[in-house]
């Protein structure tokens, strides 16, 4: 893991399975996964499975991060709750831990808490010094491009999930080219949420693999 800052506010990286993946568990996933996601719906509000359903890859940007307020804190006070943070980063790593699992990415079953083979590292930004008291008001409409753009790599994801489920079912092997693409599309699913809405920088994310520019 690298370190995060105020110039590379996220972090995220996947540990490739190097090792043959159990295909009985790939075969079933869909239903293997419904007590973790029910746990996960619990959390995120049930209203959030209807709109946005656990088979498209933004669906855990739904889950239930303390957003509104914390722009209110922002805007009217340069403050930004350190326990709020703790709750969306921790909510965070939880929900990709969730979807990783669902993405094939790993066949070790979701914990709620350990961190296991998915690790995601956010900065806590220092309000004062790094955000402006405005930003929080349009950042979600900045961040329009991005939809637009994850919109094609999300299905471009869906897409790769299930070529590597025939190749996992085939082979065992996840193929490595294609994980790396899918934890890239993770990650910049994340800067946009760590941006718009999680509001931990403005420093608008960069339209590329490479994390910030």
């Amino acid at each position: 893991m690298n370190e995060v800052n105020a110039e590379k506010p996220t972090d995220l990286s996947i540990d490739y399975p190097d090792r043959k993946l159990d295909r009985l568990t790939t075969f079933f996933r869909p239903i293997v996964a419904i007590p973790i996601l029910i746990i996960l719906g619990s959390l995120a509000g049930t209203q959030f499975f209807w709109e946005h359903g656990p088979w498209t890859w933004d669906w855990y940007l739904g889950v239930s991060f303390i957003v509104g307020p914390t722009a209110l804190m922002i805007i009217f006070k340069q403050k930004y709750p350190r326990w709020w943070f703790d709750w969306n980063l921790h909510l965070a790593r939880f929900a990709l831990r969730v979807v990783s699992y669902l993405a094939l990415l790993t066949d070790t079953y979701p914990a709620t808490d350990d961190e296991q083979g998915v690790h995601l590292e956010l900065h806590y930004p220092d309000v004062s010094a790094e955000l402006e008291w405005w930003k929080p008001i349009v950042k979600w409409f900045l961040a329009i491009p991005h939809y637009v753009v994850l919109f094609f790599l999300n299905t471009a994801v869906t897409m790769v999930v299930i070529i590597s489920w025939f190749s996992i079912l085939f082979t065992g092997r996840y193929p490595e080219k294609l994980f790396h693409f899918v934890e890239e599309v993770f990650h910049w699913n994340i800067r946009v949420q760590a941006y718009a809405f999680l509001m931990l920088t403005d420093k608008y994310p960069a339209f590329s693999f490479d994390d910030w520019k």
